[in-house]
């Protein structure tokens, strides 16, 4: 290697670890070692019928303890692919190869419960704030057994430790209510997954979005978490700065699905630059980071991906890493720990049983709901707006018994009992827009299919039947009809009811707005 090239050493050592103090926040949780052995992945060709594409061939890699481990290479090179692969986000595909956690494979069950997942784009309650969401978090996945004082002290430490503290009690907000900013809300979808003491920790693309100080700071704050708590990191990353790149204890590289490099983040120059180095030269001006992005992007423009992955297949680096593979998946399955083995089988996805869930919903959820003007206007005012647009066509109309004012009577009975179907559309974009949000927190095992249909349901129907109730009152005693108004009332709730269930069916089949 050229002498007056820069070692992985010479650029922006990461000396700032203890930037923040992580307080009393440790992780609990058995360390976990997670081993890929031969895994391919393939999906249907979307031009070519029977024929299937493969999106990563033959990787086989390790995660260790207590190590931060990063996944690059260029857009579409299947970084995410295997980063979901990993975390058992992969609902379609063919599957070959071993994914071991501690030398067994996962169960689903245990995936949900005892691993923390970091989406590249953020899905937070806004009308929550930074504390309220952690506890949120914590209240639906950790034990019954853990008393409150527990949890508030663990999220307390964490929100030190994230340096969130001056944003503790500052709503996350949303692109129309201004909250916490874009770091302040990755460092939150960072303590959602760390909360609950995971014993493995996946983050797609953590530094999207933020800008070079910020993404320094994030992983800088992720880089201590690891060391300290031994949790076993696996995060992608596209483009990182000089600084993050050597947080990274190893680097795992793909092009076109292929497997270009593997080892330690400090030797990846140097391997580039010895069986590799005809591709493209380090010249001056080079970082590490950026080097490597743009060879395996120009690898990939050129349609070189093969070459990179031979040129590692017949390199030491690819023989010795396969050897260390192979130990590990037999050693780990052969010494492992009754904790561990306990964990591994687990039956339930979610750590609280239904009706918790939906006690920590209405209390987080639907209470804040019930005093936001943005969720209750539209569920009052449709109401009350059809109720004095009857009310002014047929004042007093109620105390005409004569034949010749059935018809205006039936008109009314109409009215009262189809409109309200068609308001119900309006609460269409509640699910759309917290289908993100639903699917992650579904994921990370907070709760049930059923535990949300209850709650949202309840918190329809308990703002409509207030709000039906005022309503009818005054459309009843304004057309002075005769019968009974609990029979007129209960008619309009059940056909807002159904209006509100067949809106939310048609919401959950449908892909978007």
């Amino acid at each position: 290697m050229d002498e007056n090239m820069p070692s992985s050493l010479d650029v922006e050592s990461p000396v700032a670890l203890d930037k923040h103090s992580l307080g009393t926040f440790t992780a609990r949780g058995t360390e976990v070692r997670i081993t890929v052995k031969n895994l391919t992945f393939s999906v249907p060709h979307m031009k070519k019928r029977n024929v299937q594409a493969h999106l990563l061939k033959n990787i086989s890699i390790f995660f260790n303890p207590s190590e931060m481990s990063a996944l690059m290479g260029p857009s579409g090179s299947g970084k995410t692919t295997l980063l979901d692969l990993l975390a058992g986000r992969k609902t379609t595909g063919r599957t070959e190869g071993q994914i071991l956690f501690g030398g067994l494979p996962p169960s689903k069950q245990y995936l949900r419960r005892f691993t923390g997942y970091v989406e590249q784009f953020d899905s937070l309650l806004p009308i929550l704030t930074v504390r309220e969401m952690l506890m949120y978090t914590a209240e639906l996945k950790r034990p019954l057994s853990e008393t409150p004082e527990s949890k508030k002290a663990d999220v307390d430490a964490l929100i030190g430790a994230l340096a969130l503290d001056v944003c503790r009690n500052t709503l996350i907000g949303s692109y129309e209510k201004r909250g916490i900013s874009g770091g302040q809300a990755k460092r939150t979808n960072i303590g959602i997954a760390l909360v609950t003491n995971p014993r493995v920790l996946f983050l797609d693309e953590p530094t999207t979005g933020l800008d070079s100080y910020t993404s320094n700071e994030v992983m800088d704050v992720v880089k201590k978490l690891t060391q300290q708590t031994g949790v076993t990191v696996c995060s992608t990353i596209h483009s990182p700065t000089a600084y993050c790149f050597n947080l990274f204890d190893r680097v795992t590289l793909l092009v076109s699905g292929n497997l270009v490099y593997f080892g330690q983040q400090g030797a990846i120059i140097m391997f580039f630059t010895t069986y590799s180095s005809n591709l493209k030269e380090f010249t001056p001006g080079y970082n590490n980071a950026e080097y490597i992005t743009d060879l395996v992007t120009e690898a990939d423009r050129m349609g070189k991906a093969l070459e990179l992955a031979e040129a590692y297949a017949i390199s030491p680096f690819s023989s010795e890493n396969q050897v260390m593979v192979d130990s590990y998946a037999a050693s780990d399955s052969k010494n492992v720990s009754q904790d561990l083995l306990a964990e591994l089988n687990v039956s339930r996805s979610t750590v609280t049983p239904m009706w918790w869930g939906l006690r920590t919903f209405m209390a987080y959820r639907t209470s804040k709901n019930f005093w936001d003007p943005s969720f209750v206007a539209p569920r009052v005012v449709p109401n009350l707006v059809i109720g004095l647009l009857i009310l002014t066509l047929y004042l007093n109309i109620g105390t005409d018994n004569s034949d010749s004012n059935v018809t205006n009577i039936a008109a009314v009975l109409f009215m009262w009992s189809a409109t309200p179907g068609f308001v119900a559309s309006g609460y269409m974009p509640t699910l759309f827009l917290e289908r993100s949000l639903f699917v992650r927190e579904r994921n990370d095992g907070l709760y049930l299919v059923l535990t949300y249909l209850l709650a949202k349901l309840f918190e329809e129907l308990m703002i409509n039947s207030i709000s039906s109730l005022c309503v009818g009152a005054m459309v009843f005693y304004a057309i002075k009809l005769n019968g009974s108004f609990g029979l007129f009332y209960v008619s309009y709730l059940v056909a807002v009811s159904v209006g509100i269930i067949l809106a939310y069916f048609v919401s959950s089949i449908s892909p978007s707005m």
